[in-house]
């Protein structure tokens, strides 16, 4: 069973303390927005367990930080389980009410009569720029862009009904993954503001990307199962299973065999950060903000992984939701929806 494979990633040591507040905060959450359906919907979101991997992925977290990444947590896997449908079998259609989700992300307030999960991103997008730098925010919103944009793209592969190759498929899984943004939104709940130079210095990025690849990497593999069900073509194993002509158990060891790669270059890396900074002349206070960002990709690797070890999101699905139909409970994107204006030009308070 791929879910018994284990990776040699950083043990998670830490959890935030407002673990409690958080489930609190976001169990209302979710019934305020209307991204459960009904009580059956919302027992199996529950069991997920989304404020936990906020915890673990975030330990620093705290009050209304925490709140938001939790909430972004389950908007993320709700969301990708509206797409396990006859929707994600439709390119066209996917890009065209992603469209309306993009818009948001840039700024167009949500349509009047929203469905739930357009409300909930509208929500989430809100609390997030709220005193955000407008360099944060502009960044972040092509990332949302890059995240909705790519659920066209997954819709492509499975009407293609076999695997990319693995430059291909990597382009879309780090697109529908999202997984640039748990750590945007990681940097800015720790109130790092990390100077451009350093930001897209080699060194971190590459291993911003690498901390990207061993999360979705990892969860390809433990939810082979449920995504071959169902169809879906963007799953490493699967890829590395056609491109190199491998036995299923060749090709989980083959990404195993990845994962660890990008683990090993991750830390490689992060011993040379500091030797970057001088030569970059940062100050003592950016310096900080610099190591406080490497802190936040580790603390997601081994929280996320943490996380999806014990999530019941995995372990339990054969027993609550049919293996090759939507993995949710309940349709709570509406494919019909208006789509709301294009944004016009906005302005942002000053910092």
């Amino acid at each position: 069973m791929p879910q018994d494979m284990d990776f040699a990633l950083p043990a998670a040591t830490e959890i935030s303390p407002a673990l409690e507040d958080a489930r609190r905060h976001n169990l209302d959450w979710v019934r305020r927005t209307g991204l459960t359906a009904d009580d059956r919907s919302l027992a199996w979101y529950v069991s997920w367990d989304m404020p936990r991997l906020a915890a673990l992925g975030f330990p620093h977290a705290r009050g209304p930080a925490l709140d938001l990444l939790a909430d972004a947590m389950g908007f993320f896997f709700v969301f990708d389980d509206q797409l396990d449908g006859p929707l994600g079998r439709d390119p066209a259609g996917t890009a065209r009410v992603c469209q309306a989700l993009i818009d948001i992300a840039h700024g167009a307030p949500p349509p009047p009569g929203a469905d739930p999960c357009t409300t909930a991103f509208a929500d989430i997008r809100a609390r997030g720029t709220d005193g955000a730098h407008p360099a944060w925010t502009a960044r972040t919103a092509h990332e949302w862009e890059y995240y909705f944009a790519a659920q066209a793209h997954e819709a492509r592969g499975r009407l293609r009904g076999a695997p990319a190759g693995l430059d291909a498929y990597l382009q879309v899984r780090r697109g529908i993954a999202g997984t640039d943004l748990p750590l945007s939104l990681g940097e800015r709940a720790a109130g790092l503001t990390v100077p451009a130079s350093a930001f897209h210095s080699p060194e971190l990025r590459i291993m911003r990307r690498d901390a990207i690849d061993v999360t979705l990497m990892c969860n390809d593999v433990y939810s082979l199962e449920k995504e071959e069900a169902r169809g879906d073509m963007d799953n490493l194993v699967l890829v590395l299973e056609r491109a190199r002509r491998l036995t299923r158990g060749q090709a989980l060891a083959a990404a195993r065999d990845e994962v660890d790669r990008r683990v090993r270059r991750f830390q490689d890396l992060a011993g040379q950060v500091p030797a970057v900074c001088a030569q970059l002349g940062l100050r003592e206070r950016e310096r900080a903000d610099v190591a406080g960002y490497v802190d936040v990709m580790t603390a997601w690797m081994s929280g996320y992984h943490a996380w999806q070890t014990g999530t019941r999101r995995y372990r339990d699905a054969p027993r609550v939701v049919p293996p090759s139909g939507p993995g949710h409970l309940g349709q709570v994107l509406h494919t019909g929806a208006a789509r709301p204006p294009r944004p016009g030009p906005r302005s942002f308070p000053a910092r």
